[in-house]
């Protein structure tokens, strides 16, 4: 049997790692601080029926080396699909932003 050159590990390793990190498209982010705790934010009256909410959430800003906490806001539902809320994952070297999507 043919062994796998330890090069040609590293890379298959390093690959997978950076999929697992940056998932379906877009540039992952890693940032070795975890989050600070979401804010408890009082949602105001929904502007519409059917509303949904996303919450609010942190997100990292090189610039400032810093969190910066987004609010959250009401959005238009799509029909037959549900809000999947973004969270920060532990990532090996840190954590990395999972954007909010519909399913």
């Amino acid at each position: 049997m043919r062994r796998i050159s330890p090069i040609i590990a590293v890379i298959l390793l390093a690959s997978f790692m950076f999929a697992l990190i940056v998932g379906c498209g877009g540039t992952a982010v890693v940032v070795r601080r975890q989050p600070p705790p979401p804010r408890t934010e009082v949602r105001p009256a929904k502007p519409y029926p059917n509303a949904v909410w996303i919450s609010g959430h942190w997100e990292w800003k090189r610039a400032r080396n810093d969190f910066v906490w987004v609010s959250g806001h009401w959005v238009k539902p799509r029909p037959g699909r549900t809000w999947i809320p973004g969270h920060w994952k532990k990532v090996p070297g840190g954590w990395s932003w999972v954007k909010g999507h519909w399913r």
